[in-house]
């Protein structure tokens, strides 16, 4: 099972961010521009935050807010959990999964960003690692 430093080594591009004084609509254009998801939100080298897709649905829309008028650190998500570069592409899984989100920041040490990861990047992954196992089994089989 590939690690999630393995997968990020393939991975084309560094994670997005703003950060916590930018505001809603200017993270919301960033995210159209790039199809994407969630950004992390730092200040110089410090992950502070992450802010979603639903961050803002949940807490601009639903509560009737501009997102020209808010701020980032106003609505995004403070507690970050993270993973490790040596966790395995199940175990982000496994957390993402128990703890309902789709993105998931990888800390060296717990401290230094190295990356994200998405549910998407993982179930690739994990289809990617299916495929070859069951190539592998044909090849024995017809042998």
């Amino acid at each position: 099972m590939k690690t999630l430093k393995q997968l990020l080594g393939e991975k084309p591009r560094t994670p997005l961010s703003v950060g916590p004084d930018d505001s809603v609509f200017t993270a919301l254009e960033l995210m159209a521009r790039h199809d994407v998801g969630a950004l992390l939100v730092m200040r110089d080298d410090e992950l502070v935050g992450i802010f979603s897709e639903r961050d803002y649905a949940r807490k601009v829309i639903l509560l009737g807010k501009s997102s020209k008028e808010l701020s980032v650190k106003e609505i995004m998500t403070e507690k970050v959990l993270h993973a490790l570069p040596e966790h395995t592409v199940a175990q982000a899984m496994a957390l993402m999964t128990e703890k309902h989100f789709r993105h998931l920041p990888v800390l060296d040490g717990g401290k230094r960003l190295v990356g994200m990861v998405s549910i998407g990047d993982l179930v690739k992954e994990t289809i990617s690692e299916q495929a070859f196992l069951i190539r592998q089994l044909e090849q024995y089989i017809a042998s």
